[in-house]
């Protein structure tokens, strides 16, 4: 999903793009004020949605069954809502934020005209996947989170700083969000953040989740599988997948008989083919960034530091000697 920033001044203009980037609403303006201007800021992907949305003025939303969770998390100003039968809640910034289930009729009561929130949608099979991947079995959704996450303090505050950092990027057109390696961690620790912080039937599981290691040949396909594609921009939950285990199991057997954490093995992997790589190449005809880029690394100046604190030598040296 390309990122976008846009000024709207008109109610219809902004239910589409909201239906576009969210679900289909209806919108209604409470108290009708001149010279009224929305900001909506968008970007993410499809199962992970992410905006920077301020109406301008107060409104009423009816949105229906939503089909996906979702979390709105003002910044400024202050939003009332209800879900399904449940009572009216409130919102604040700095002290509450919103969480939405996949099913019962949504309502936001009124959004005020000087609350600006941050918008994450996450699709259901996104965030009931990740669940079943840490508790290591299968998952009967939807998962019920709370109504309302406390992010004053605590794992719900800390959550609501990545919030702000990952929304951040992703709605700069030129956010890493984007790109396809860390764009797909950055959401992975969106979504298992928010199982983490918010209360739901499975958090006692969590908590208390001790997880059986994976077998070496379990292990012995995941090394494979980076060395068939080192420059693919694996995920922990891509490897556990091909392990067949959990991201916490997979954590804890590449531990025991690995050494090192799965990413760290990647990372060390990728230096190792950057560095024959480089040495291999033509410095008339190749660039650092090429190579780099070809096994994944995205970012060159942390590239470049972890290199050199590898190989005591700076990649650019490498590839002229």
């Amino acid at each position: 999903m390309r990122a976008t920033t846009l000024q709207i001044t008109d109610v219809d203009e902004a239910r589409a793009i909201l239906k576009r980037h969210f679900y289909a609403l209806d919108v209604e303006v409470l108290r009708p004020a001149p010279g009224w201007a929305a900001r909506f800021a968008v970007g993410g992907t499809d199962t992970v949605t992410l905006g920077d949305l301020e109406f301008g003025v107060d409104v009423r939303i009816r949105a229906g069954e939503l089909g996906a969770y979702h979390v709105n998390l003002p910044l400024t100003g202050a939003m009332h809502w209800h879900q399904g039968r449940d009572e009216p809640q409130q919102a604040l910034a700095g002290k509450t934020a919103a969480v939405y289930q996949p099913v019962g009729d949504t309502v936001v009561d009124q959004w005020d005209g000087d609350c600006r929130l941050l918008a994450v949608k996450i699709g259901r099979a996104e965030l009931e996947t990740q669940l079943e991947a840490m508790l290591d079995r299968p998952v009967r959704g939807p998962i019920d989170l709370g109504p309302m996450l406390d992010v004053s303090s605590g794992p719900g505050a800390s959550w609501a700083r990545l919030v702000r950092l990952v929304t951040g990027d992703a709605v700069h057109p030129d956010g890493l969000t984007a790109h396809p390696v860390i764009g797909a961690r950055m959401r992975e620790a969106l979504v298992t953040g928010l199982l983490l912080a918010t209360d739901h039937r499975h958090r006692g599981s969590l908590d208390r989740h001790t997880p059986a290691l994976a077998a070496p040949g379990a292990i012995r396909r995941v090394v494979e599988a980076m060395r068939a594609q080192p420059g693919r921009p694996f995920t922990v939950a891509d490897l556990a997948g091909i392990a067949g285990v959990g991201a916490r199991a997979l954590q804890q057997s590449f531990a025991r008989y690995v050494g090192m954490p799965p990413m760290t093995y990647l990372r060390q992997l990728r230096l190792a083919l950057v560095h024959d790589g480089l040495r291999a190449a033509d410095p008339g005809e190749t660039t650092v960034a090429q190579v780099a880029y070809r096994y994944g690394f995205t970012h060159l100046g942390r590239f470049a530091a972890a290199y050199r604190e590898r190989y005591a030598i700076s990649p650019s040296e490498t590839l002229r000697k």
